[in-house]
């Protein structure tokens, strides 16, 4: 830095007796996307892991600069997550990826990268894979949320880097920067542990409840404000809409003048706004398309929302040892 510090990564790494996969659990690319430090604070903390077989790799904060000043982007403006697999003689953000490629991810056989929305959005719990890889497609449906994007990997980012190498990294969304939201951590950490069981690191649950694979989709698009104005939105994150809906108006702060904002397609919210004032063109709703699976998409994500309701929420922290709760 200007000031000759160093930037230091902590990893924390667990080894079990057994031999066994490799796996890196990784947050905090984007500094202000916090709950995955959360969620791999109480990862640590899991019983389960008394049982673990092979390597552990927990990196909670890897663009720490970005974490302490709320920021998504390293001093140099860039986004550390397209500038992967970095440079030793680049800028600081190459160098801060090409360190941890070299030091973490070519040492891992798996890896899962922890995301959340921008600020002022939310993202409704998914995985984004590259799900015509085998070993990624079988995380993604071991993870347990009900919802999964078949994206497309990026240039420059941490699962287009692991994915040249041969290591399948799937990357889980959920909530939004800089807060904590206890069912997507909640959610993130039974994910995590139901990834390791499936990979062979921990033994099989010894739950009978067969889980639902996930309802994949390979489309989405963001609908933007046709105004500029006041928002009202009708439709919760992960709600239902189908095309032609009226799922928010914008209007003047006079309320003289209000225009709706239409579905342009059938489908779920997996991502949307949470500030009440936009500009026009600004993004509103992301929306994933699902055809004719739709119905089963809203089943699936009722069944997810209750059952991590808050009394669900408060007997699993007594149960790790957190207060519950209230």
């Amino acid at each position: 830095m200007y000031t000759h510090d160093d930037i230091a990564i902590t990893v924390q790494a667990m080894r079990g007796k057994e031999s066994g996969p490799t796996l890196f659990i990784s947050a905090a690319i984007h500094g202000d996307e916090i709950n995955g430090v959360e969620i791999i604070r109480r990862l640590l903390q899991h019983k389960s892991l008394k049982n673990l077989r092979g390597t552990l790799l927990a990196i909670p904060i890897v663009n720490v600069h970005g974490f302490i000043n709320h920021t998504r982007y390293l001093p140099d403006g860039r986004d550390l997550n397209r500038s992967f697999p970095g440079s030793a003689k680049g800028s600081l953000t190459g160098r801060v990826a090409h360190t941890f490629v070299k030091e973490i991810v070519s040492k891992c056989t798996h890896g899962i990268d922890l995301h959340t929305g921008s600020r002022h959005r939310s993202n409704f719990p998914q995985i984004r894979a590259d799900l015509d890889d085998p070993q990624a497609h079988a995380m993604t449906e071991a993870f347990g949320v009900p919802l999964a994007i078949h994206a497309k990997i990026r240039d420059g980012s941490l699962r287009a880097c692991a994915g040249d190498a041969g290591i399948p990294v799937i990357l889980y969304e959920a909530g939004e920067a800089l807060r904590f939201e206890e069912v997507y951590i909640r959610a993130g950490v039974k994910g995590i542990i139901n990834v390791m069981r499936s990979i062979g690191m921990l033994p099989k649950s010894r739950s009978k409840k067969v889980r639902p694979p996930p309802v994949i989709s390979d489309q989405t698009s963001w609908v933007r404000a046709p105004e500029s104005g006041i928002l009202r939105v009708f439709v919760p994150l992960g709600g239902k809409v189908a095309k032609g809906q009226t799922i928010a108006m914008v209007a003047d702060p006079l309320g003289t003048a209000e225009t709706a904002i239409v579905a342009p397609n059938d489908g779920m919210v997996i991502g949307r706004t949470n500030m009440p004032l936009v500009y026009e063109g600004d993004a509103t709703f992301h929306i994933a398309e699902y055809g004719r699976k739709v119905g089963t998409v809203e089943r699936h994500v009722e069944q997810f929302q209750e059952e991590h309701l808050p009394d669900a929420v408060a007997e699993s922290h007594e149960n790790m040892g957190d207060a519950p709760i209230t």
